[in-house]
Protein backbone atom coordinates (compact mmCIF):
# COMPACT_ATOMS: atom_id res chain seq x y z
CA UNK A 1 0.00 0.00 0.00
CA UNK A 2 1.37 3.31 -0.71
CA UNK A 3 2.07 5.87 1.91
CA UNK A 4 -0.37 9.15 1.74
CA UNK A 5 -0.57 12.22 3.49
CA UNK A 6 2.13 15.15 3.22
CA UNK A 7 5.92 14.58 3.18
CA UNK A 8 6.94 13.45 6.45
CA UNK A 9 10.07 15.29 8.08
CA UNK A 10 11.54 15.37 11.38
CA UNK A 11 9.42 17.58 13.00
CA UNK A 12 9.93 18.16 16.90
CA UNK A 13 6.93 16.97 19.03
CA UNK A 14 6.77 20.89 20.46
CA UNK A 15 6.56 22.34 17.03
CA UNK A 16 3.41 19.94 16.04
CA UNK A 17 1.94 20.24 19.24
CA UNK A 18 2.07 23.89 18.80
CA UNK A 19 -0.30 24.01 15.78
CA UNK A 20 -3.02 23.50 18.66
CA UNK A 21 -3.29 27.62 19.13
CA UNK A 22 -5.15 30.28 17.24
CA UNK A 23 -7.69 29.33 15.17
CA UNK A 24 -7.49 25.36 15.48
CA UNK A 25 -7.36 25.31 19.46
CA UNK A 26 -10.75 28.61 19.34
CA UNK A 27 -12.79 26.21 16.83
CA UNK A 28 -12.30 23.62 19.21
CA UNK A 29 -13.94 25.43 22.11
CA UNK A 30 -16.43 26.40 20.00
CA UNK A 31 -17.40 22.52 18.70
CA UNK A 32 -16.89 21.62 22.93
CA UNK A 33 -19.46 23.90 23.56
CA UNK A 34 -22.15 23.09 20.37
CA UNK A 35 -21.59 19.86 21.08
CA UNK A 36 -22.30 19.68 24.67
CA UNK A 37 -25.73 21.88 23.95
CA UNK A 38 -26.18 19.01 21.18
CA UNK A 39 -25.39 16.02 23.35
CA UNK A 40 -27.68 17.19 25.87
CA UNK A 41 -30.82 16.25 23.65
CA UNK A 42 -29.38 13.86 20.57
CA UNK A 43 -28.74 10.79 22.48
CA UNK A 44 -32.55 10.96 24.24
CA UNK A 45 -34.29 11.59 21.03
CA UNK A 46 -34.77 7.78 20.35
CA UNK A 47 -36.42 8.32 23.66
CA UNK A 48 -38.32 11.16 23.07
CA UNK A 49 -39.77 9.61 19.49
CA UNK A 50 -40.99 6.44 21.86
CA UNK A 51 -43.53 9.33 23.49
CA UNK A 52 -44.60 10.64 20.50
CA UNK A 53 -45.04 7.92 17.91
CA UNK A 54 -46.27 4.04 18.06
CA UNK A 55 -43.08 2.15 19.31
CA UNK A 56 -43.50 0.00 16.50
CA UNK A 57 -42.46 2.95 14.02
CA UNK A 58 -39.66 4.93 16.32
CA UNK A 59 -36.75 3.02 14.14
CA UNK A 60 -38.29 4.08 11.11
CA UNK A 61 -38.41 8.07 12.32
CA UNK A 62 -35.25 7.32 13.71
CA UNK A 63 -34.19 6.56 10.49
CA UNK A 64 -36.25 9.09 8.27
CA UNK A 65 -34.90 11.85 10.82
CA UNK A 66 -31.09 11.26 10.22
CA UNK A 67 -30.88 10.21 6.30
CA UNK A 68 -33.17 13.07 5.34
CA UNK A 69 -31.65 15.80 7.44
CA UNK A 70 -27.99 14.83 7.23
CA UNK A 71 -28.88 14.41 2.98
CA UNK A 72 -30.57 17.62 2.85
CA UNK A 73 -27.56 19.41 4.72
CA UNK A 74 -25.45 17.78 2.11
CA UNK A 75 -26.38 20.16 -0.85
CA UNK A 76 -25.87 23.25 1.47
CA UNK A 77 -22.43 22.06 2.02
CA UNK A 78 -21.71 21.82 -1.69
CA UNK A 79 -23.33 25.24 -2.09
CA UNK A 80 -21.17 26.73 0.68
CA UNK A 81 -17.67 25.33 0.35
CA UNK A 82 -17.85 26.40 -3.13
CA UNK A 83 -19.04 30.12 -1.97
CA UNK A 84 -16.72 30.25 0.23
CA UNK A 85 -13.79 29.45 -2.14
CA UNK A 86 -15.20 32.19 -4.50
CA UNK A 87 -15.53 34.72 -1.94
CA UNK A 88 -12.60 34.23 -0.23
CA UNK A 89 -14.15 34.24 3.04
CA UNK A 90 -14.68 31.32 5.58
CA UNK A 91 -16.01 32.65 9.01
CA UNK A 92 -19.02 34.39 7.68
CA UNK A 93 -20.58 30.54 6.95
CA UNK A 94 -19.39 29.40 10.28
CA UNK A 95 -20.87 32.23 12.27
CA UNK A 96 -24.23 31.77 10.73
CA UNK A 97 -24.24 27.90 10.17
CA UNK A 98 -23.77 27.27 13.99
CA UNK A 99 -26.27 30.01 14.68
CA UNK A 100 -29.00 28.03 13.29
CA UNK A 101 -28.31 25.05 14.89
CA UNK A 102 -27.90 27.42 18.14
CA UNK A 103 -31.45 27.97 17.91
CA UNK A 104 -33.12 25.00 16.25
CA UNK A 105 -31.99 22.17 18.95
CA UNK A 106 -33.75 23.65 21.96
CA UNK A 107 -36.73 24.05 20.49
CA UNK A 108 -37.33 20.45 20.06
CA UNK A 109 -39.08 21.35 23.70
CA UNK A 110 -41.87 22.23 21.59
CA UNK A 111 -42.43 19.56 19.33
CA UNK A 112 -45.68 17.33 20.25
CA UNK A 113 -45.30 14.98 16.77
CA UNK A 114 -42.81 13.25 15.45
CA UNK A 115 -42.76 15.37 12.62
CA UNK A 116 -41.74 18.06 14.60
CA UNK A 117 -38.99 16.39 15.78
CA UNK A 118 -37.90 15.90 12.12
CA UNK A 119 -38.30 19.27 11.21
CA UNK A 120 -36.34 20.85 13.80
CA UNK A 121 -33.13 18.55 13.21
CA UNK A 122 -33.62 19.44 9.88
CA UNK A 123 -32.70 22.64 10.79
CA UNK A 124 -30.05 22.62 12.65
CA UNK A 125 -28.45 19.65 9.86
CA UNK A 126 -29.05 23.25 7.39
CA UNK A 127 -26.96 24.97 9.91
CA UNK A 128 -24.25 22.39 9.83
CA UNK A 129 -24.55 22.31 6.55
CA UNK A 130 -23.68 26.07 6.26
CA UNK A 131 -20.88 26.30 8.55
CA UNK A 132 -19.28 22.58 7.95
CA UNK A 133 -17.10 22.68 4.31
CA UNK A 134 -15.87 26.08 5.22
CA UNK A 135 -14.87 25.69 8.90
CA UNK A 136 -12.85 22.40 7.89
CA UNK A 137 -11.00 24.89 4.94
CA UNK A 138 -10.41 27.41 7.80
CA UNK A 139 -8.89 24.74 9.90
CA UNK A 140 -6.86 22.90 7.21
CA UNK A 141 -5.51 26.72 5.99
CA UNK A 142 -4.62 27.56 9.67
CA UNK A 143 -2.06 24.15 10.19
CA UNK A 144 0.81 23.36 8.96
CA UNK A 145 0.76 20.64 6.82
CA UNK A 146 3.10 18.49 9.18
CA UNK A 147 0.57 18.08 11.78
CA UNK A 148 -2.82 18.35 9.96
CA UNK A 149 -3.95 14.97 11.16
CA UNK A 150 -3.11 16.34 14.94
CA UNK A 151 -5.36 19.41 14.33
CA UNK A 152 -8.24 17.75 12.77
CA UNK A 153 -8.21 14.96 15.30
CA UNK A 154 -7.76 17.78 18.30
CA UNK A 155 -11.00 19.16 16.49
CA UNK A 156 -12.84 15.73 16.57
CA UNK A 157 -11.80 14.90 20.42
CA UNK A 158 -13.21 18.50 21.77
CA UNK A 159 -16.12 18.06 19.82
CA UNK A 160 -16.09 14.47 21.55
CA UNK A 161 -15.28 16.08 24.85
CA UNK A 162 -18.46 17.84 24.56
CA UNK A 163 -20.09 15.12 23.85
CA UNK A 164 -19.05 13.66 27.22
CA UNK A 165 -20.23 16.71 29.16
CA UNK A 166 -23.64 17.13 27.54
CA UNK A 167 -24.76 14.00 28.55
CA UNK A 168 -23.11 14.26 32.36
CA UNK A 169 -24.66 17.71 32.25
CA UNK A 170 -28.02 15.76 31.53
CA UNK A 171 -27.81 13.39 33.54
CA UNK A 172 -27.45 16.18 36.49
CA UNK A 173 -30.52 17.74 35.58
CA UNK A 174 -32.77 15.14 34.78
CA UNK A 175 -32.30 13.50 38.39
CA UNK A 176 -33.17 17.34 39.58
CA UNK A 177 -35.96 16.49 37.66
CA UNK A 178 -37.10 13.04 38.14
CA UNK A 179 -35.42 11.86 41.09
CA UNK A 180 -35.38 8.51 42.18
CA UNK A 181 -37.47 7.13 39.43
CA UNK A 182 -34.87 8.20 36.69
CA UNK A 183 -32.56 4.99 37.75
CA UNK A 184 -35.14 2.62 38.04
CA UNK A 185 -37.28 3.31 34.61
CA UNK A 186 -37.86 -0.07 32.39
CA UNK A 187 -40.44 1.01 30.89
CA UNK A 188 -40.12 0.32 26.86
CA UNK A 189 -41.90 3.80 26.31
CA UNK A 190 -41.16 7.24 27.67
CA UNK A 191 -43.57 8.29 30.72
CA UNK A 192 -45.05 11.25 31.09
CA UNK A 193 -42.69 12.23 33.35
CA UNK A 194 -40.11 11.67 31.29
CA UNK A 195 -41.14 13.23 28.45
CA UNK A 196 -41.80 16.46 30.75
CA UNK A 197 -38.05 16.33 32.09
CA UNK A 198 -36.69 15.84 28.25
CA UNK A 199 -38.34 18.77 27.33
CA UNK A 200 -37.00 21.17 30.11
CA UNK A 201 -33.73 19.55 29.52
CA UNK A 202 -33.83 20.30 25.49
CA UNK A 203 -34.74 24.07 26.41
CA UNK A 204 -32.07 24.96 28.84
CA UNK A 205 -29.60 23.11 25.84
CA UNK A 206 -29.55 26.82 24.49
CA UNK A 207 -26.97 28.14 27.24
CA UNK A 208 -23.65 26.19 26.13
CA UNK A 209 -25.04 26.99 22.38
CA UNK A 210 -25.03 30.88 23.53
CA UNK A 211 -21.16 30.17 24.52
CA UNK A 212 -19.96 28.37 21.48
CA UNK A 213 -21.25 31.82 19.26
CA UNK A 214 -19.53 34.02 22.20
CA UNK A 215 -16.09 32.14 21.46
CA UNK A 216 -16.58 31.87 17.53
CA UNK A 217 -17.89 35.37 17.02
CA UNK A 218 -14.91 37.08 19.06
CA UNK A 219 -11.89 35.00 18.93
CA UNK A 220 -11.82 33.06 15.46
CA UNK A 221 -10.10 35.31 13.29
CA UNK A 222 -10.96 34.75 9.03
CA UNK A 223 -7.79 33.22 6.96
CA UNK A 224 -8.20 34.32 3.01
CA UNK A 225 -7.29 31.23 0.93
CA UNK A 226 -4.04 32.19 -1.23
CA UNK A 227 -5.38 33.25 -4.81
CA UNK A 228 -2.99 31.80 -7.07
CA UNK A 229 -5.57 31.51 -10.00
CA UNK A 230 -7.53 34.77 -9.16
CA UNK A 231 -7.18 37.80 -10.28
CA UNK A 232 -10.29 39.70 -9.09
CA UNK A 233 -12.60 39.33 -5.66
CA UNK A 234 -15.57 37.08 -6.38
CA UNK A 235 -13.50 35.41 -9.84
CA UNK A 236 -14.04 31.45 -9.59
CA UNK A 237 -10.37 30.16 -8.87
CA UNK A 238 -11.26 27.74 -11.63
CA UNK A 239 -8.18 25.20 -10.40
CA UNK A 240 -9.17 21.76 -11.11
CA UNK A 241 -9.18 19.44 -8.45
CA UNK A 242 -6.93 16.36 -8.99
CA UNK A 243 -8.43 13.12 -9.62
CA UNK A 244 -7.12 11.21 -6.86
CA UNK A 245 -9.56 13.54 -4.61
CA UNK A 246 -12.17 12.23 -6.49
CA UNK A 247 -11.39 8.48 -6.16
CA UNK A 248 -11.07 9.12 -2.54
CA UNK A 249 -15.11 10.77 -2.26
CA UNK A 250 -15.93 7.56 -4.44
CA UNK A 251 -14.76 5.17 -1.81
CA UNK A 252 -15.88 7.14 1.47
CA UNK A 253 -19.41 7.11 -0.47
CA UNK A 254 -19.45 3.71 -0.53
CA UNK A 255 -18.24 2.89 2.88
CA UNK A 256 -21.26 5.85 4.21
CA UNK A 257 -23.82 3.57 2.24
CA UNK A 258 -23.04 0.73 4.86
CA UNK A 259 -22.94 3.51 8.18
CA UNK A 260 -25.78 3.99 9.42
CA UNK A 261 -26.43 6.39 12.58
CA UNK A 262 -25.45 6.00 15.63
CA UNK A 263 -28.46 6.69 16.96
CA UNK A 264 -29.56 2.85 16.11
CA UNK A 265 -26.84 1.64 18.83
CA UNK A 266 -28.71 3.84 21.63
CA UNK A 267 -32.01 2.27 20.24
CA UNK A 268 -30.49 -1.25 20.62
CA UNK A 269 -29.07 -0.72 24.01
CA UNK A 270 -32.90 0.64 24.69
CA UNK A 271 -34.82 -2.19 23.11
CA UNK A 272 -32.73 -5.49 23.62
CA UNK A 273 -31.31 -4.53 26.90
CA UNK A 274 -34.01 -2.70 28.21
CA UNK A 275 -31.41 0.23 29.56
CA UNK A 276 -33.24 3.27 31.20
CA UNK A 277 -32.77 7.06 30.67
CA UNK A 278 -29.67 7.07 33.02
CA UNK A 279 -27.91 3.89 31.26
CA UNK A 280 -28.59 5.59 28.09
CA UNK A 281 -26.71 8.50 28.51
CA UNK A 282 -23.50 6.26 30.20
CA UNK A 283 -23.59 4.43 26.93
CA UNK A 284 -23.25 7.35 25.04
CA UNK A 285 -20.50 8.86 27.15
CA UNK A 286 -18.68 5.95 27.07
CA UNK A 287 -18.98 5.99 23.25
CA UNK A 288 -17.60 9.54 22.92
CA UNK A 289 -14.86 8.60 26.03
CA UNK A 290 -13.75 5.93 23.55
CA UNK A 291 -13.53 8.27 20.74
CA UNK A 292 -11.53 10.98 22.70
CA UNK A 293 -8.90 8.59 23.51
CA UNK A 294 -8.57 7.47 19.86
CA UNK A 295 -8.80 10.35 18.09
CA UNK A 296 -5.13 12.31 19.06
CA UNK A 297 -3.66 9.23 18.21
CA UNK A 298 -5.03 8.34 15.18
CA UNK A 299 -4.36 11.62 13.86
CA UNK A 300 -0.48 11.44 15.29
CA UNK A 301 -0.44 8.09 13.33
CA UNK A 302 -1.63 9.66 10.30
CA UNK A 303 0.69 12.50 10.34
CA UNK A 304 3.72 10.11 10.54
CA UNK A 305 2.79 6.92 8.88
CA UNK A 306 0.36 8.19 6.20
CA UNK A 307 -3.37 8.67 5.94
CA UNK A 308 -4.59 5.74 4.04
CA UNK A 309 -3.49 2.69 5.78
CA UNK A 310 -4.78 4.14 9.09
CA UNK A 311 -8.50 4.46 7.17
CA UNK A 312 -8.14 0.76 6.21
CA UNK A 313 -7.93 0.01 9.66
CA UNK A 314 -10.76 2.08 10.91
CA UNK A 315 -13.01 0.95 8.70
CA UNK A 316 -11.91 -2.76 8.84
CA UNK A 317 -12.68 -2.18 12.87
CA UNK A 318 -16.30 -0.79 11.87
CA UNK A 319 -17.18 -3.62 10.04
CA UNK A 320 -15.72 -6.28 12.65
CA UNK A 321 -18.18 -4.00 15.43
CA UNK A 322 -21.45 -4.05 13.68
CA UNK A 323 -20.75 -7.92 13.00
CA UNK A 324 -20.38 -8.52 16.61
CA UNK A 325 -23.55 -6.14 17.06
CA UNK A 326 -25.58 -9.10 14.72
CA UNK A 327 -24.03 -11.61 17.00
CA UNK A 328 -24.36 -9.92 20.77
CA UNK A 329 -26.27 -11.39 23.83
CA UNK A 330 -25.15 -10.56 26.62
CA UNK A 331 -24.81 -6.20 28.16
CA UNK A 332 -21.26 -6.48 29.01
CA UNK A 333 -20.23 -7.67 25.46
CA UNK A 334 -22.34 -5.12 23.94
CA UNK A 335 -20.44 -2.36 25.86
CA UNK A 336 -17.14 -3.70 24.73
CA UNK A 337 -18.44 -3.23 21.18
CA UNK A 338 -19.24 0.26 22.06
CA UNK A 339 -15.70 1.01 23.13
CA UNK A 340 -13.98 -0.88 20.27
CA UNK A 341 -16.45 1.61 18.24
CA UNK A 342 -14.19 4.45 19.50
CA UNK A 343 -11.86 3.04 17.56
CA UNK A 344 -12.87 3.35 14.11
CA UNK A 345 -13.82 6.80 14.63
CA UNK A 346 -10.30 7.74 15.66
CA UNK A 347 -8.71 6.31 12.59
CA UNK A 348 -10.79 7.84 10.42
CA UNK A 349 -12.52 11.13 11.61
CA UNK A 350 -10.10 13.91 11.53
CA UNK A 351 -7.98 11.65 9.09
CA UNK A 352 -10.46 11.86 6.10
CA UNK A 353 -10.82 15.78 6.52
CA UNK A 354 -6.52 15.74 6.38
CA UNK A 355 -6.52 13.75 4.15
CA UNK A 356 -8.93 16.26 1.76
CA UNK A 357 -6.15 18.84 2.65
CA UNK A 358 -3.16 17.15 1.64
CA UNK A 359 -4.77 16.62 -2.04
CA UNK A 360 -6.04 19.36 -2.57
CA UNK A 361 -4.41 23.08 -3.50
CA UNK A 362 -5.90 25.87 -0.19
CA UNK A 363 -7.82 28.11 -3.02
CA UNK A 364 -9.69 25.00 -3.75
CA UNK A 365 -10.59 23.68 -0.55
CA UNK A 366 -13.85 25.05 0.53
CA UNK A 367 -15.36 23.74 -2.52
CA UNK A 368 -13.32 20.00 -2.23
CA UNK A 369 -15.09 19.67 1.19
CA UNK A 370 -18.30 20.89 0.30
CA UNK A 371 -18.28 17.78 -2.31
CA UNK A 372 -16.73 15.44 0.40
CA UNK A 373 -19.30 16.28 3.05
CA UNK A 374 -22.14 16.70 0.11
CA UNK A 375 -20.88 13.06 -0.69
CA UNK A 376 -21.06 11.57 2.51
CA UNK A 377 -24.16 13.29 3.41
CA UNK A 378 -26.27 12.39 0.59
CA UNK A 379 -24.97 8.34 1.21
CA UNK A 380 -26.71 8.66 4.82
CA UNK A 381 -30.47 9.00 3.70
CA UNK A 382 -30.73 5.61 2.29
CA UNK A 383 -27.87 4.19 4.49
CA UNK A 384 -30.02 5.30 7.59
CA UNK A 385 -33.31 4.92 6.03
CA UNK A 386 -32.86 1.78 4.94
CA UNK A 387 -31.19 0.34 8.07
CA UNK A 388 -34.59 1.30 9.97
CA UNK A 389 -36.53 -0.19 7.20
CA UNK A 390 -34.38 -3.16 7.89
CA UNK A 391 -34.39 -3.00 11.40
CA UNK A 392 -37.96 -3.20 11.31
CA UNK A 393 -38.99 -5.78 8.85
CA UNK A 394 -36.20 -7.92 9.82
CA UNK A 395 -34.68 -7.31 12.94
CA UNK A 396 -31.83 -6.05 14.50
CA UNK A 397 -29.47 -8.61 14.11
CA UNK A 398 -29.99 -8.79 10.73
CA UNK A 399 -29.78 -5.03 9.83
CA UNK A 400 -26.21 -5.26 11.76
CA UNK A 401 -25.49 -8.06 9.77
CA UNK A 402 -25.94 -6.36 6.27
CA UNK A 403 -24.52 -3.01 7.54
CA UNK A 404 -21.06 -5.27 8.49
CA UNK A 405 -21.19 -6.58 5.05
CA UNK A 406 -21.26 -3.10 3.36
CA UNK A 407 -18.51 -1.64 5.51
CA UNK A 408 -16.19 -4.99 4.43
CA UNK A 409 -17.15 -4.46 0.80
CA UNK A 410 -15.73 -0.44 1.14
CA UNK A 411 -12.95 -1.54 2.80
CA UNK A 412 -11.95 -3.79 0.53
CA UNK A 413 -12.92 -1.30 -2.34
CA UNK A 414 -10.46 0.93 -0.95
CA UNK A 415 -7.60 -1.39 -0.56
CA UNK A 416 -8.11 -2.11 -4.54
CA UNK A 417 -8.33 1.78 -5.42
CA UNK A 418 -5.09 2.28 -3.56
CA UNK A 419 -3.19 -0.20 -5.86
CA UNK A 420 -4.39 1.72 -8.61
CA UNK A 421 -1.91 4.32 -10.15
CA UNK A 422 -3.04 7.58 -9.49
CA UNK A 423 -6.03 6.72 -7.35
CA UNK A 424 -4.24 8.69 -4.41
Amino acid sequence: MERSGPPQTDVPAAGRWSTLKGNVLMLGIVSFFTDLSSEMIYPLLPVFFTGLVPLATAAIYVGLMEGLAESAASLLKLVTGRLSDVLGRRKVFVVAGYGISTIARPLMALATAGWHVIALRFLDRVGKGTRTAARDALIGDSADATARGLAFSFHRAMDHAGAVAGPLTAIALLYGFLGYGLWHSTETRATPDEMRALRMLFAIALVPGIAAMIALAWKVREVAPTRAARTHPGEDPHVPLPSRFYWFVATVTLFTLGNSSDLFLVFYGKTKFQLGLVQIIGLWVALHLSKIAFSLPGGMLSDRLGRKPVLVIGWSVYALVYLGMALVKQSWLFLALILAYGIYYGFTEGVEKALVADLVPTERRGTAYGIYHGAVGLATLPASLVFGVFWAALGPSIAFGIGAGLAGLATAMLVALLSKPGAG
